[in-house]
């Protein structure tokens, strides 16, 4: 056993026994890898076919929702100036509202005072007026004698102390002339 030459082929033996077996056990492994490439070949050309157009249809898809939200965007400002055109409108409506309440009170009001006085008995007046037979006039005692507000027509001769002028008010004097400007 202490040939070399043994030793080698058996080591040779050995050597190709093991490339053998570990070539059996590969085999299978290899013919998977090659399915495997395969797969990953077919895998590589649908995605070089499909992928651009999928892409492209993720960026369009992309710039129209960037679009539906712009155009969301201005529908709520719109509806927004709308709310606020709406309040500016109910408001307006409000102020004529008031207005036109009162008015109609007003209104009303005046049909109704016209209607009682319309509709109320006119009271007699008393003659006040004295009678101007003669020319000479009279003042109050205390009054202004050339002032027009205070004169006075002169008194008949009765016994009246209304008719008195040494006894005249301001309010007397001023009411007197008042009936006399009116007095038919």
């Amino acid at each position: 056993m202490n040939d070399p030459l043994f030793w080698l082929v058996l080591s040779l033996l050995l050597v190709a026994l093991s490339l053998i077996t570990v070539l059996i056990v590969t085999l299978p492994a290899m013919l998977a890898l090659a399915r495997a490439a395969r797969s990953v070949e077919k895998l590589a050309d649908t995605l070089s076919r499909e992928l651009p157009a999928t892409l492209e249809a993720i960026r369009l898809t992309g710039i129209e929702i960037s679009e539906l939200t712009d155009d969301v965007n201005d529908g709520v400002q719109s509806a927004g100036e709308i709310v606020k055109q709406v309040d500016q409108s109910l408001n307006n409506v409000r102020q004529q509202t008031k207005q036109v309440k009162t008015t109609t009170t007003s209104i009303f009001t005046g049909i109704r005072v016209a209607w009682k006085t319309f509709n109320s008995k006119p009271q007699a007046k008393e003659n006040t007026r004295r009678p101007s037979n003669h020319s000479t006039l009279y003042y109050h005692k205390n009054s202004n004698k050339s002032h027009p507000l205070y004169r006075a027509v002169a008194p008949t001769t009765t016994q009246d102390s209304t008719l008195n002028p040494d006894s005249w008010t301001k309010q007397e004097v001023d009411s007197q002339e008042t009936n006399s400007d009116t007095a038919p």
